[in-house]
């Protein structure tokens, strides 16, 4: 019973935080400021540098500190000289690059995370995906709109793979990484993932046989970015990148599937001609 009392109290709060978070994005993202927006996605990349810091084995506050401004400079830097639409979807493809790097990492040597591994991998995951959000919301017709998207699209996957993984998990996805991710997770995520598809499809007027895949996608590079840092965590010895969201863990929790999802799916969209 004291167990089971445990997980409840766990899952209130996970969803209390939820719903905390989500009435914040939508606040700012749909009603706030072209500043205020800047501001949160300032906040919660500069806020995953310094959780990602952890895992070079950065112990002294001001290494950290030190390796949360270099990443803040090379975004600041990468959104100031990369101005044009082509410049611009060759740091988004590099983005894509990266990642499906990151998932032969995760197939081949997952156990290998040296420090300075750890630290070029936190700049090639956080710089890309911080500028195309800035980028979609400043210059993109309904960019907030699109940024909200992808972001449901990856919260609505990573649920769907905790409820289904919670439920009836048993083969095992990942155990040299992520012992408690399975499979069946995964099916769930993607069906979630179909699901919000759908209703974006319906929503933009873009073609469901096309869009629905583009978000399937996104949701794979998702679980490879959540896979991704969960290696960086173990390699580190941690449980949690932080603290900071009750039932959550820290920024890198919420945001490791975005982080990997938007290139490819910034890629996908120009490609559907949503923006250039």
């Amino acid at each position: 019973a004291a167990r089971w009392q445990v997980r409840a109290s766990r899952m209130r709060a996970r969803i209390l935080t939820a719903v905390a978070l989500a009435a914040v994005l939508i606040g700012v993202l749909l009603y706030g400021s072209a500043w205020a927006t800047r501001a949160l996605l300032a906040l919660f990349i500069a806020g995953g540098a310094w959780e990602w810091s952890a895992f070079l084995g950065a112990a002294t506050r001001a290494r950290r500190a030190a390796y949360m401004l270099l990443v803040a400079s090379l975004a600041i830097a990468a959104e100031l000289l990369l101005p044009g639409a082509r410049e611009f979807s060759g740091l988004m493809l590099f983005g894509v690059c990266w990642w499906t790097l990151a998932l032969l990492w995760l197939l081949f040597v997952p156990q290998c995370t040296p420090s300075w591994a750890a630290a070029l991998a936190g700049v090639c995951a956080l710089v890309p995906t911080y500028v195309a959000l800035i980028r979609m919301v400043s210059l993109w017709p309904h960019g907030a709109q699109w940024v909200l998207f992808i972001l449901t699209l990856v919260f609505a996957a990573d649920t769907g793979a905790f409820f289904v993984g919670q439920a009836c998990g048993r083969v095992r996805l990942a155990p040299r990484v992520s012992p408690r991710k399975t499979w069946e997770g995964v099916l769930g995520g993607m069906a979630m993932a179909t699901v919000v598809g759908y209703a974006g499809s319906r929503w933009s007027g873009l073609e469901t046989g096309v869009f629905v895949p583009l978000c399937l996608l996104g949701a794979a590079y998702s679980v490879v970015g959540d896979l991704t840092e969960s290696m960086f965590k173990r390699g580190a010895g941690l449980k949690d990148s932080g603290r900071l969201f009750p039932g959550h863990g820290g920024i890198l929790d919420r945001v490791d599937g975005v982080l990997a999802a938007t290139p490819a799916l910034y890629v996908g969209l120009v490609w559907l001609g949503v923006a250039s």
